[in-house]
């Protein structure tokens, strides 16, 4: 069912479009919904489509080693797409896509975004924009994995979960946590245990509570926060207020 070209979706990125740029997209937009822990996207695959969160719904972008280990390396809600990037052609994905926390999406033969940012402008302008902070994204990552401590990776994930999602309690199991930061599940309990220790979370049962987000952001390293400013500058509204 195509959506209405002029009402909000849900989706900030698709929101930030004009009426008639949105119009381009709009009749092709497929209302889709999709369980945690679901992949949508195989490593490898041909890239078809493009997926586009809404409200509250997190895709976390995933790679994993012949061993069977993985690790996350973007996470991607409302404020954007997963899949093909305007203007990267037709490659095959190279990490797996899995939704992280289900819900509701919208789906877009990549083809069609392609035709629409070859009529728009501005509606390239803005998908090339994104596709730089998500790079962004996955370059700062990359240096926090090498560089900082667990307890630092920790705190940055869990501020950036926040960031896609009303509230402070996070719908995330130990099991899923320790998999996206590529430890083992008993080395992670041992490390949120002592941030709840420091009274920065309280851990609980299938969810994990942020208690004092000014201090989980003074505790964390700088990584989640210099991402956060580059995309509000590169992105202004779509990206939100900052801290």
């Amino acid at each position: 069912m195509p959506i209405d070209s002029v009402g909000p979706t849900g989706n900030l990125l698709l929101d930030a479009l004009s009426d008639p740029d949105r119009a381009l997209l709009a009749p092709d937009l497929e209302r889709v919904t999709y369980a945690k822990g679901q992949i949508i996207l195989e490593a490898g695959a041909e890239v078809t489509h493009v997926t586009f969160p809404c409200n509250y719904t997190v895709l976390a972008l995933v790679v994993t080693t012949r061993d069977g280990r993985t690790a996350e390396t973007a996470t991607i809600g409302h404020d954007g797409m997963a899949g093909r990037l305007v203007g990267l052609g037709h490659l095959p994905a190279f990490a797996s896509v899995m939704v992280q926390i289900g819900g509701p999406m919208l789906r877009l033969d990549a083809r069609r975004l392609e035709a629409a940012a070859d009529q728009s402008a501005a509606l390239r302008d803005l998908f090339i924009r994104y596709a730089d902070c998500l790079v962004a994204q996955l370059l700062q990552t990359a240096a926090c994995n090498a560089l900082h401590a667990i307890e630092q990776r920790c705190l940055r994930w869990l501020l950036t979960l926040q960031d896609r999602i009303v509230g402070d309690t996070l719908p995330v199991t130990h099991e899923v946590l320790a998999a996206m930061l590529g430890v083992q599940r008993t080395y992670l309990t041992r490390i949120l245990r002592e941030l709840q220790d420091q009274g920065l979370i309280r851990v609980g049962r299938g969810r994990i509570i942020i208690l004092d987000r000014p201090a989980v952001l003074a505790t964390a390293c700088e990584c989640h926060g210099r991402v956060r400013r580059y995309c509000e500058a590169v992105l202004g509204p779509v990206y939100g207020a900052g801290d």
